[in-house]
């Protein structure tokens, strides 16, 4: 019984082979919307002319090959030698670099080029952003409390340890006890685009403000002009620094322009005195995520019980405290009184302090953000040298680019089902469905198999992308 049960079981396999010498199927056929995304928005031509050199002509224009290896990391590529999945789609993408040709590409770009690249990526994204500013939905809004923050552009800070399992130029220990890059990353909450990162040495402070300050200045320009005139910039306790503060109140008088931020502050001895004499009246009840009452939380101000004066003008304290999860590291003052307390930093002056609080709760969809770049080209640098894993780096930033703008641009009507979708699940269900090449007469059609369970969506992302206007 048991071996016909055996029979049945494999009976499926009968007579199956596998052979090389397949014709006209082409796998991760999605991935070929990512490439047209860099084409129709104008990236691709931007990074043409701010990657071109004079008296050279390489036999693969430059932009066109920093533009691919992106399209290889957002496909889930993690070496240069994934290169070879493009490939094999020459007869739909046509000639494609090799993985030598790859190398010497980022290799060739220099910190001046770097700067361009972030030129050529500005000027795309405001084409990019006008057309969300155009469409029906509007330019999306960053989520609090169950309310949106209307037309502030919220650019989220943070830094993270990237491991190395081997020596790398500049590597070293790290704070966490490992072994790798510290680098330091800005990501648009709006929108979901990693605007601007820096990779740093793994003994990188994480509260440096000139490093901060660096990435900051540098997403802030990829800001379009019209749009940057409401800004928030939200940090963990590593920008309660005054270097940074200052700064950041400084570009908040820049004309034209209201920036304001949002950031952690450390819990010191003064914090806690202050917070021995706040009334029970005082404390008000904080908000959850969808701006109703968070059990078992309340905020307050500190401001007017603390010396404020060597901090930058209209900073502002406000604390919460909750009743701590099992388990939960206490400190000694915290375990005096079986409450939790978060401090953070603002020059809001308006908003309630439980809408402010939750404000700034929401900085923590940044650790999102970093998964995903992780699992997009951030979690691996594959060179020893530090220059090229630096333009690795640029190639992250510019397939979260063509990740987001994919999604914020052609995944609606049938597409939006996609919506949603982290890079695991895209790749699942779009970057990596196959297709037959079939040509008819002068034209060529990628035909997605009817039985793919994705497959309208991925018809419609295509026509979806097909639509973008370019830029005049």
């Amino acid at each position: 019984m048991e071996g016909t049960l055996q029979v049945k079981r494999s009976s499926w396999s009968r007579g199956l082979s596998v052979t090389g010498g397949g014709v006209g199927v082409v796998a991760h056929a999605g991935s070929v919307g990512l490439r047209l995304v860099g084409d129709r928005t104008g990236l691709t031509g931007q990074l043409s002319k701010a990657l071109a050199r004079r008296s050279f002509t390489p036999a693969h224009d430059r932009g066109r090959v920093l533009v691919d290896v992106a399209v290889m990391i957002a496909d889930g590529g993690e070496a240069i030698a994934d290169i070879e999945v493009l490939r094999h789609q020459e007869p739909v993408l046509g000639a494609v670099a090799s993985q030598a040709t790859v190398w010497r590409a980022l290799d060739e770009i220099s910190p001046g080029q770097v700067k361009k690249i972030a030129v050529a990526r500005a000027r795309t994204r405001r084409h990019v952003w006008a057309l969300m500013n155009a469409s029906p939905e509007g330019f999306p809004a960053s989520k609090v409390a169950g309310t949106d923050l209307g037309e502030v552009v919220v650019l989220d800070v943070d830094a993270t340890v990237v491991i190395t399992h081997s020596e790398k130029e500049l590597a070293s220990a790290t704070f966490k006890r490992t072994f790798g890059y510290h680098p330091i990353g800005v990501w648009c909450d709006n929108t979901g685009e990693f605007l601007a990162a820096t990779l740093r040495t793994g003994k990188a402070g994480s509260n440096t403000a000139t490093d901060h300050i660096e990435v900051l200045t540098a997403a802030i320009a990829q800001v379009p002009a019209a749009q940057r005139k409401n800004l928030l910039i939200r940090s963990d306790g590593a920008g309660a620094s005054h270097k940074l503060l200052a700064w950041l109140t400084e570009q908040g008088r820049v004309r034209g322009r209201r920036l304001e931020y949002s950031v952690g502050y450390a819990v010191t001895e003064k914090i806690r005195e202050a917070i021995k004499v706040v009334p029970k009246h005082v404390w008000t009840p904080a908000s959850d995520a969808d701006g109703g009452v968070r059990e078992g939380g309340d905020v307050a101000e500190l401001t007017d019980l603390l010396d404020l004066t060597a901090w930058p003008p209209g900073m502002r304290l406000i604390v919460r405290r909750e009743r701590p999860h099992p388990g939960a590291q206490l400190s000694l003052f915290e375990e005096a009184d079986g409450w939790r307390y978060q401090v953070i930093a603002t020059n809001t002056t308006t908003g309630q302090l439980a809408f402010l609080e939750a404000r700034h709760r929401a900085h923590a969809r940044v650790e999102d953000r970093i998964r995903i770049a992780k699992d997009t080209g951030l979690g691996r640098f594959p060179s020893r040298e530090f220059a090229i894993n630096q333009a690795w780096l640029t190639a992250t930033m510019i397939a979260a680019d063509l990740t987001a703008w994919t999604r914020l641009l052609a995944f609606t009507g049938e597409a939006a089902v996609l919506a949603g979708c982290e890079p695991k699940a895209l790749r699942y269900r779009l970057l990596h469905a196959p297709a037959r090449l079939v040509h008819t007469g002068r034209r060529r059609q990628l035909r997605i198999p009817d039985t793919w369970p994705w497959a309208a969506a991925i018809v419609a992302t295509f026509a979806n992308i097909a639509a973008i206007p370019p830029p005049a």
